[in-house]
Parts: C-alpha cells; sequence; structure tokens
C-alpha cells in the first residue's frame, strides 16, 4: 500500500538546493520532502556549487534514513545535476563530493538525479523565504 498522497506508479520527488551568502561563504541547504522543508545552516564555507552538492548529500542522507525507496532528486543547478549523473555513472569524478555520492547510491534504492527550473525548485522557494529582499 502506498502512502497517502503518492500516486501508485509515481516516484517521490526530493528537492534539493544549497547556497551561500556570500560566495563563498557559509554554506546552507534545504531539502523538500512531502512539503515539509529540511534546512540546514552552519556548514562549513564553501562556494554556491559546494552548497548545491552538500544538499544533495542531504537529499540522499534523508531518503535513506527515512527508507524513502524509489526517488527523484530534482535540483535547480544544471552543472551539478550533470556532475552528479556522470559521477554515479562512472563510478567517481573530479568533485571532491562525487565519492560520497557514490557511496551513498550503494545504500540506496535505484533513484534519478533531475533538473528543473529555480521556480519549480521547492527546496530553493524554502532557501529564498529564508532571506527576503
Amino acid at each position: 500500500m502506498k502512502p497517502r498522497g503518492e500516486s501508485v506508479g509515481r516516484r517521490l520527488k526530493i528537492y534539493f538546493d544549497g547556497g551561500c551568502r556570500p560566495n563563498p561563504g557559509p554554506v546552507e541547504v534545504a531539502v523538500v520532502i512531502r512539503g515539509t522543508a529540511h534546512v540546514f545552516t552552519g556548514l562549513a564555507d564553501g562556494t554556491n556549487s559546494d552548497a548545491e552538492w552538500c544538499a544533495l548529500i542531504h537529499a540522499l542522507e534523508l531518503s535513506r534514513d527515512h527508507n524513502l525507496g524509489e526517488v527523484d532528486f530534482v535540483g535547480d543547478a544544471l552543472e551539478v545535476v550533470r556532475q552528479a549523473n556522470h559521477a554515479l555513472k562512472t563510478g567517481g569524478g573530479p568533485q571532491p563530493h562525487a565519492a560520497r555520492l557514490v557511496a551513498l547510491a550503494r545504500e540506496l534504492p535505484p533513484f534519478r538525479i533531475r533538473w528543473v527550473r529555480r521556480a519549480q525548485n521547492l527546496a530553493g522557494v524554502a532557501l529564498a523565504a529564508r532571506h527576503p529582499r
């Protein structure tokens, strides 16, 4: 039986986004699962790319820890999505975060990492809400 709110045959979408202010600077990330935002602050300093990778890693860890099954990880950083998918296909990569991604992938059911536009990324919306203009 599927949990309430999930359609049969559809994967759960887990949204991830990261950023830092200034760039480089303190990293913060958000992961949205079933409408609930999980925000992580006080992480190491890094670049926006590091923040996006950290967000993806946190999303994978939450998926594993909550035993969420097959999911789609959805982010708006096209280059990180491309690098992560490449790391999964090749077993690693030049990015320092690729090894952690590959190790986590071994602990999870099959998943996909997909790109969406910024406006469609619920985790990006959660992070933006922390910094009103």
